[in-house]
């Protein structure tokens, strides 16, 4: 298996998710695609069938903050303070999308120790919660509302949120790395009174947390990209063998 490392920098959403899209048409079965970006403006993303009238779109334009549907599933998030990561890897019989998203995660976890020692007490969920439920409440509309199995916690709250989807023998990953807590303000984009966004809000606060607020310092980007890189390359046993600062997809 060939592993590649993209780095594509700060971009808008919809070039993003097509990147990520183009990216895994392309691919071959016998390839790896690790990709890290962020998001120029802030973007909004829905997940695949959200429906979009929970957010309030003019708010969101008036506001200059992009919004763009992923082709994953999950809940709405806001991408801002964050390092965000997609993946492409062939499934089979012996490693099915479940498996992957699992070895991913502790690939994650791996490369989040790097970066600092303090962030060895990161764990991931055992637990899934039932999303049926779940998706009754108000605060369903955030993905940082819940965790579900396997996504990473620090001292139980969320640090990093994933989604997958199977096309056809291959998987597409990504997933928000949280930095800051400027995700905090995307209850300030739904479409629900003032005093249930104050209430959820704080939920939010409280099931959530990100690499500044565990470490009290600003987060080295380029140091957690290279911390992620070999936190992949332990677990996966492999040295990358291509890394592009700069590629394009036509």
């Amino acid at each position: 298996m060939k592993w590649n490392l993209l780095e594509t920098g700060a971009n808008s959403g919809v070039f993003n998710m097509d990147f990520d899209i183009k990216l895994i048409e392309q691919a071959r079965e016998d390839q790896v695609f690790l990709r890290f970006y962020k998001w120029k403006p802030y973007c909004i993303s829905l997940g695949f069938n959200q429906a979009i009238d929970s957010i309030n779109i003019k708010k969101v334009q008036e506001e200059g903050i992009d919004i763009v549907r992923r082709p994953t599933g999950g809940r709405a998030i806001l991408h801002a303070e964050e390092l965000t990561y997609s993946i492409i890897h062939p499934v089979d019989n012996s490693l099915t999308p479940k498996n992957l998203y699992h070895k991913i995660n502790q690939a994650l976890k791996k490369g989040l120790e790097i970066y600092r020692p303090a962030l060895q007490k990161i764990e991931l969920e055992h637990n899934q919660p039932h999303f049926q439920t779940f998706y009754k409440e108000d605060k369903s509309s955030l993905c940082f509302a819940v965790s579900a199995k396997s996504e990473i916690n620090y001292q139980g709250r969320k640090l990093v949120g994933s989604a997958q989807r199977k096309i056809s023998n291959l998987v597409l990953q990504h997933g928000s790395i949280l930095c800051g807590n400027f995700h905090l303000n995307l209850v300030e984009y739904l479409n629900m009174p003032d005093e249930e966004k104050a209430k959820i809000k704080e939920e939010i606060k409280n099931t959530t947390t990100d690499i500044s607020s565990i470490l009290d310092e600003e987060v080295d980007y380029e140091k957690l990209k290279d911390s992620l890189k070999a936190g992949f390359e332990k677990h996966f046993d492999f040295v990358f063998e291509n890394h592009q600062e700069e590629i394009s997809l036509n």
